[in-house]
């Protein structure tokens, strides 16, 4: 048998989809209102070895970003994955994790169109106090956007993700959940359903987590496109990087 840390990205995701018991998840998923956890999707040794000499790489590209009251952090967009660290989308496009996905959420997923910074990207926390506050991933699409995070570093006490199921649902009980996501870990959720957070990173610590959309319709509109830009601009990636990218076009994979 070989082993998984001579795997390509591609052999280990379709040796992980086939191990899952999808009856189980489905049902999960469905029951907690389009939110899951699987706990090492991925086996912590692979990603480790695969995954997160990449995203070490990638720091010096960082953008940092800070909100007053509402985020702290540093993020790499898709484009620089797109041009230095390409393992990662061998995750994000691999055909037999796109079916799994489409059987769980029961819709046809897409991958974002190449000029949506967000398809598949990196955010890191690196510096004390690092964090995010309560939000939903909002699609500005015309149809619904879906969110999978996946752990990479996790060295952390005090950098969770939370989560609120329910929250908009007045006929159930809110339930609170904070996560560890640990190297491997992965998070599947529709994001205009979870209302969820980040809490603050402790002095020395470091969490790292890559972020991956799909969408059922990859149209939007010109306001919606330009709100997207300007919010990514500010609170992700850097003016720069987004919209030199956007008045340029979308470059072909």
């Amino acid at each position: 048998m070989q082993s998984i840390s001579m795997m390509s990205v591609t052999e280990a995701v379709d040796q992980a989809v086939a191990a899952l018991d999808f009856d189980r998840l489905h049902k999960a998923y469905w029951e907690q209102n389009e939110f899951l956890v699987i706990k090492q999707f991925l086996p912590r040794s692979f990603v480790e070895s695969t995954f997160v000499p990449q995203a070490n790489e990638l720091k010096p590209r960082i953008n940092r970003n800070y909100i007053p009251g509402h985020k702290k952090g540093g993020s790499v967009s898709y484009y620089t994955v797109q041009e230095q660290a390409p393992l990662f989308l061998d995750l994000y496009r691999s055909s037999a994790y796109r079916s799994f996905l489409n059987r769980l959420v029961q819709a046809n997923l897409l991958l974002c169109p190449d000029d949506d910074p967000h398809s598949c990207a990196l955010y890191y926390y690196t510096e004390a106090g690092d964090h995010i506050g309560y939000h939903y991933d909002t699609s500005y699409y015309k149809g619904a956007r879906y969110t999978i995070l996946m752990g990479m570093v996790d060295r952390s006490t005090h950098c969770k993700l939370v989560c609120d199921l329910f929250k908009d649902d007045p006929a159930k009980e809110t339930q609170h959940l904070e996560l560890i996501t640990e190297p491997g870990d992965m998070v599947i959720f529709n994001g205009d359903k979870l209302w969820h957070a980040v809490t603050p990173l402790a002095e020395g610590e470091e969490r790292v987590a890559l972020t991956m959309e799909y969408v059922t319709n990859p149209e939007m509109g010109r306001f919606q496109r330009f709100y997207s830009n300007l919010k990514d601009s500010f609170a992700y990636f850097g003016l720069k990087a987004v919209f030199k990218r956007a008045f340029s076009g979308p470059r072909t994979s």
